[in-house]
């Protein structure tokens, strides 16, 4: 299955709410995903950019999708990324597609 990293940042309001009754939200991040058939590898906060990130594994882009979208549409993030994560073997493959792909940059002729 395909892994998936996110990044996130809370609003002010929900730093808030934490602050005033803490909460495990890895809890609650692992139901998200195990609700598309998923597996949540890890979840941490961090100082800088970004106040926390996930290490993700779903079915597919759909149901990794469909997991961001209800967390986003909740109103509790200020931010929220997800990446595609890629294999080595996966990026080996891509790389000797991409080394038969014929490219031409913009205004040159071949």
């Amino acid at each position: 299955m395909p892994l998936y990293l996110s990044r996130f940042s809370y609003t002010p309001e929900t730093w808030a709410r934490l602050m005033s009754r803490p909460e495990d939200r890895a809890t609650a991040a692992r139901s998200y995903i195990e609700s598309v058939g998923g597996k949540l590898h890890g979840f941490w906060y961090a100082f800088g950019t970004h106040d926390g990130y996930n290490l993700w594994e779903a079915p597919d882009n759909v149901s990794m999708a469909s997991v961001a979208l209800a967390i986003s549409g909740g109103g509790a993030l200020s931010s929220f990324e997800t990446t595609v994560l890629l294999t080595i073997d996966e990026t080996l493959d891509a790389l000797r597609t991409a080394e038969q792909i014929r490219y031409r940059a913009p205004g040159r002729q071949e």
